[in-house]
């Protein structure tokens, strides 16, 4: 590739990874589904961070400003990436612009980095085009405003590119780099990184299988997994632990029931800013030619192993996920109960967009070399063309800042964050932070954070006081600095702490800690951070050390 024609080409990437995201340089915030929560929720997450909660666990102005547990069980990459920006002085509705923006660019980018490591630069960039312009992906960033989601599609092909770099190279460094991608893509989404990971892990045994170093491969993708989920052990695991103090189970059981999709449905759909059942779920014309033309692919790939098994198995995994958006599959549904915490059946265009576009790029991939080029270009000019239609919202909303950083009425989520002994969602504010229920005293609030209440309080007589924040496992309530006994299941209090004081004077604090699992997560992703850091620093040592001894 010349200069002049490699100048055209970085011209060309720059052009069409930002062209979907021009809309979001206009003033304002979309309207979709979530974009508005979104907002709150960083607001929550970035005032914890400014409190001096490295771990924001607790949205306290979330619930009409009872408080919510959701930072725990919320994916918070796209969180701390939004409040470095916010702290770099964006506001907080361009701060979350920018983290979908990212979205849109780093999957086109990574997704190009790592089909072109074993295709021809401009099929990979058909399969890059494809993956960045599939329908569900507007569908991500201007109908529903899926943040986490939006974010995770570009850590699968950074992980499956330092993968393949293992297997070509292995070299340490691309297991350090690896472990890191994983990580970001279990902080991106939950349940994208646990629809991924079955592809994930076959892929690693594919590799394994081809390469001629197979003990020293495994040792080096074994780190990558280890690194990876401990570094993302302080969120994973109570994630996963804790939810059984929530409604999740009861808000979703069966919600799947009603949000299968049709055939016909994938394979066009007119373009719809409502919700489920009225959004497109369509693959997109191009991909249903990916796949049609896939098993006349095959024949042409048996002198190209990886390539032929990278294809069988992307095929085989979309067939999976396009019977598992149909009503036929109910009856796994059914009996495997982790497939429920999904919600969504329609979640699965996740998996199809990724496989179809890497069909797609191997389809390209096996056009003659001399007309690869223009081909390549002629079919992404024509899916920019047809996916016009798809770069905007339906408006933008116009709050001030103030509006996600006050007392918000929402919790940001269906209910299934609340805590199992409370109520979906609150009604009104509280009449006060902490109220008398019965008794007489004088109440001065003194310090009103996220994680930590304080008050003065003079009791005249015997009081029950209530504490207006939904209680979770780890908030604890002090008396002049003793923990005093709390009910948060009293009829009619939904979920609310109440107490009881004797006559006397008081220092109330209502503290958020963690609890013995969270700190036990904080400690796993902590030795796995140290570990890392310490192998870069011997790394970097190494290397210095080496070029100084060969001046």
């Amino acid at each position: 590739m010349n200069n002049i024609n490699r100048i055209f080409f970085v011209t060309f990437l720059i052009f069409i990874s930002i062209f979907p995201i021009l809309s979001l340089f206009h003033p304002g915030l979309p309207i979709t589904h979530d974009g508005q929560d979104h907002v709150a929720r960083i607001a929550n997450f970035y005032k914890n961070l400014t409190e001096g909660n490295i771990i924001p666990r607790w949205a306290g102005n979330l619930n009409w400003g009872y408080g919510h547990p959701i930072l725990e069980f919320l994916y918070p990459l796209p969180s701390y990436i939004a409040s470095l920006f916010h702290f770099l002085r964006f506001p907080l509705v361009d701060s979350t612009k920018i983290v979908f923006g990212m979205g849109m660019i780093l999957s086109f980018l990574f997704m190009y980095l790592w089909l072109s490591k074993f295709i021809s630069k401009y099929s990979a960039l058909f399969g890059a085009v494809l993956y960045t312009y599939a329908p569900y992906r507007f569908v991500e960033l201007y109908v529903r405003g899926d943040i986490g989601e939006n974010l995770a599609f570009a850590f699968v092909p950074l992980v499956l590119l330092f993968i393949y770099k293992i297997y070509k190279y292995n070299k340490f460094t691309d297991a350090i780099w690896g472990s890191f991608s994983l990580a970001f893509l279990i902080l991106s989404h939950n349940a994208i990184s646990l629809m991924f990971m079955p592809f994930v892990f076959l892929y690693c045994v594919m590799l394994v299988y081809f390469s001629k170093n197979k003990i020293g491969i495994f040792i080096n993708l074994f780190f990558l997994f280890a690194m990876g989920f401990g570094m993302s052990a302080f969120f994973w695991i109570p994630g996963l632990l804790e939810g059984k103090y929530t409604l999740r189970n009861i808000v979703t059981k069966g919600e799947y029931l009603r949000r299968f999709v049709s055939l016909k449905d994938v394979l066009y759909g007119s373009w719809s800013y409502g919700g489920t059942g009225e959004f497109t779920v369509q693959f997109g014309p191009f991909a249903w030619i990916s796949i049609v033309a896939v098993p006349f692919t095959l024949r042409k790939l048996n002198k190209n192993k990886e390539k032929l098994y990278l294809a069988i198995l992307a095929f085989i995994y979309l067939l999976l996920a396009i019977f598992l958006m149909l009503s036929i599959s109910n009856f796994v549904w059914t009996k495997i109960l982790l497939l429920q915490n999904f919600q969504f059946p329609w979640r699965f265009l996740a998996i199809t967009v990724f496989t179809t576009s890497v069909l797609g790029a191997i389809v390209v991939d096996k056009i003659p070399r001399r007309y690869q080029a223009w081909f390549s270009v002629l079919l992404i000019v024509l899916i920019l063309v047809l996916s016009k239609d798809y770069m905007s919202p339906k408006g933008y909303l116009q709050n001030p800042e103030v509006f996600y950083t006050g007392i918000y009425e929402g919790t940001t989520d269906t209910g299934e964050s609340a805590p199992i002994w409370s109520v979906r969602f609150m009604e009104k504010e509280p009449r006060a932070n902490l109220e008398i229920v019965d008794g007489q005293a004088n109440i001065k609030d003194l310090v009103r954070k996220s994680t930590y209440h304080k008050y003065h309080v003079v009791v005249n007589r015997k009081t029950i006081f209530r504490e207006n924040t939904l209680y979770f496992p780890g908030w604890e309530v002090r008396a002049n600095g003793k923990p005093v006994s709390i009910e948060f299941q009293v009829p009619h209090q939904n979920g609310t702490m109440e107490f009881n004081l004797d006559k006397g004077e008081y220092i109330i604090e209502a503290i958020y800690k963690e609890t013995k699992l969270r700190l036990f997560a904080n400690v796993v992703s902590l030795v796995c951070l140290g570990n890392i850091t310490a192998g870069l620093i011997i790394l970097f040592y190494g290397k210095v050390r080496y070029r100084k001894e060969n001046l």
